[in-house]
Order: structure tokens, then sequence, then C-alpha cells
């Protein structure tokens, strides 16, 4: 098939790479493949230049910009476009009008996660409107499809869910060896117990919590440090939380890394805080680790880590049940290390890559039902 992926930017994200992945997945399948971006290139787009994957930026400015909408409508003409496969809602709707009248067998809008953080408004109408022309609207998980519907943003008929997938080839647990070397790193002794998260610094990571749990943490296990990994525009503030937690000392702030595997086998607990959350890739991602998860029960979470399964299900906005579970954790080190190998042998059978692009091959064929 002719697929056209239609997205916002390839910049480093969780959005970004399941795109990346998929792109590749179908790339290797044998399908033609090409990635339109309706501001900059980002980026992760380098990766696809290696592999003669087309990527092309619209660089749409503010507003209404016909010329956007001239660049993207070429892309999708020049491909011979028979699959329109746009992510969120402002890709989709974009996408939908630079391809009016052009015949494309099917459409399909795939949502990353829960959208709640803003109430509906131009954005939501204009992303309706353009359901006309859309053939399936994707959540990443059940949590996020009920959502959908029950806020009137899709139809019921229309939805669907494929969770996300990742890569798992090349993806070890989490080792001595990589431990030793990420306490180097950071600068702790070597027998540091380090806890971890991977994520966008903003508000709906909420590491500000993990930042207050950590403080309790760090009390009862000083032979501890937190690594959040990941960059944006709370970065001053979180910092700010931790002097004022008194932990500045022991939290460490890496930024935005291009070896996140490598990293996360350096954990010994993964913790994710977030206050909304649709299909975390950085869950799958600690589950293929093998880690110790400890995540609050938001969105497609408890879809990912099965309570005393899997890993630790906790409330949101609760630093005091993150920091019991987390410390549940670093003290029952043999149950911690059942519920990591659980995670990983979950993820092996449900969070590949392989198994989310057979859906969407399904999906792009019209085969709704086998994904519902």
């Amino acid at each position: 098939m002719n697929i056209t992926h239609f997205v916002e930017n390839l910049n480093r994200g969780g959005l970004e790479r399941m795109v990346l992945d998929l792109v590749k997945e179908q790339h290797r399948l044998g399908h033609k493949v090409q990635v339109v971006c309706l501001f900059e290139r980002g980026t992760l787009a380098v990766e696809l230049d290696a592999l003669g994957v087309p990527v092309t930026a619209c660089h749409k400015r503010k507003g209404f910009d016909l010329r956007a909408l001239g660049r993207a409508r070429a892309a999708l003409a020049g491909h011979y476009t028979e699959v329109l496969h746009t992510h969120n809602a402002v890709a989709h709707y974009q996408a939908v009008l630079a391809s009016a009248g052009m015949g494309i067998r099917q459409v399909v809008n795939t949502r990353h996660g829960m959208g709640a953080q803003r109430k509906p408004g131009r954005r939501e109408w204009l992303f309706r409107r353009a359901l006309k022309a859309t053939d399936a609207v994707v959540a990443v998980c059940e949590a996020a499809r009920s959502d959908a519907v029950r806020r009137g943003i899709a139809p019921a008929a229309k939805t669907c869910v494929v969770p996300n997938g990742i890569v798992l080839d090349g993806f070890d647990t989490a080792s001595d060896a990589m431990h030793e070397r990420l306490a180097h790193m950071i600068r702790v002794p070597p027998g540091t117990r380090i806890i971890g998260t991977v994520g966008r610094l903003n508000w709906a990571k909420d590491q500000a919590s993990l930042i207050r749990a950590f403080r309790i943490v760090r009390h009862a296990r000083p032979d501890t440090a937190l690594v959040l990994v990941g960059d944006g525009e709370l970065r001053a503030t979180l910092r700010a939380a931790a002097f004022d937690e008194g932990v500045a000392g022991c939290v460490h702030f890496l930024g935005d890394r291009d070896d996140v595997r490598e990293l996360l086998q350096g954990f010994d607990v993964f913790a994710l805080s977030s206050v909304t959350e649709g299909y975390s890739m950085a869950l799958l991602e600690a589950c293929a680790a093998g880690l110790p998860i400890v995540a609050t029960d938001v969105g497609g979470n408890a879809e990912i880590v099965r309570d005393e399964a899997t890993g630790r299900l906790v409330p949101p906005c609760d630093p005091p049940a993150l920091a019991a579970a987390i410390l549940e954790m670093l003290h029952a080190s043999t149950r911690a290390n059942t519920l990591g190998r659980a995670a990983r042998a979950w993820v092996e059978t449900h969070g590949s890559m392989e198994a989310m692009a057979a859906r969407y091959g399904q999906l792009y064929f019209g085969d709704m039902e086998t994904t519902r």
C-alpha cells in the first residue's frame, strides 16, 4: 500500500517515536511509506532519511496557511496515497482539508493520549467536522476510546482501539553493568538504588508529585537517587521543587536523551506519576526492561500495569501513596523482580511493534471489528 503518515512534526516524544517505529515496520513489510509534517521535520526525521523514507515539511504558519496546505496536497498526490494515517487533532483536520476531493481510499486518525488537558474548543470542533471524511478514529487504549465517545469527540461507530507497540528486538533487561554505568554518570555510589522516570517535564506527567514522594523515600532510604529523563517547560520549576523538598542533591535531570533504552537498564524502579495518560510508551519500555513499575491509575496505565501482577498502581496526586509503593519495591526485592519479569513477559505478548502494525494493517483494509 501507499501510506502517508501526517503529523505535526517528528521531534522527540512518545507519539513521534511510535510513528517512527510504525513507519519503519511498514517499510520493512514492503509498503511505500512517507511522512508529511505540518510544521518542521523534527530531530527524528534523520532516522527515516537513512532508510530512504521521504519526510516532507509543510512549514505551516499561524492561522490559515494556503501555502502549507498546497505543500501537503502535493506530497499526498505525488505519493499516490491510498491510506492517509493522521496523528492527533490538528494534523487530522489539516490533512483532511489538504486531501479534499482526492479520493483517498482509507483515512485513519489516531488520537494519542486522553486529550483531557483542554475543554472542547475550536480544535475539537474542527476535528469533528473532519470526521465526515474519516473512516476510523483510533484510540490507543480502551479508556481513551470510551472517554472520546462520552465527550462527543468521535461517534462510537467510527472508534476502535489499537494499543501502542514498541520494538523489542535488542531491548535488554536491567543489568548490574548498566546500573553501575548510570551510577557513575550521575556521580552516586555504585550501590545507590535508582528510581527513574521518562517523559516530558510538563503538567500532565506531574513530576512534582514524584519529587515530593521521593522526599519521603529518601527519608526512609538514604541510599536512593531519583533520575528524570526528558525535558520540557517545567524543568526550572521542578528543579526548584527539588530544592524546596530538600532533595536537590539527589534528583538528577538528564534532559532529552537518545539512549533511553540503555538508561532504563540502570534503574531499580520505574515510576510514572502522570495525572492524565493515554497508552504510555514509557511504561511499555519499562516493561521491556523488566523493571518493577509504580504508576498512577489514570488513563490506559491500568491496561499496561496490572496491580500486584506486573507492577503497582496508586492514585494520582498522592505523593505518600506513591512513596509507599516505591519503598515496597525497594524493600521486597524478590517480589519486585517477580513483577518485573511478569511485565517483560506481558509486553512480549501484547506490546510488540509487530502486533500493532498488524492491527493497523487490518484497519487500513477497513476491518474495524478486529480492533474493537
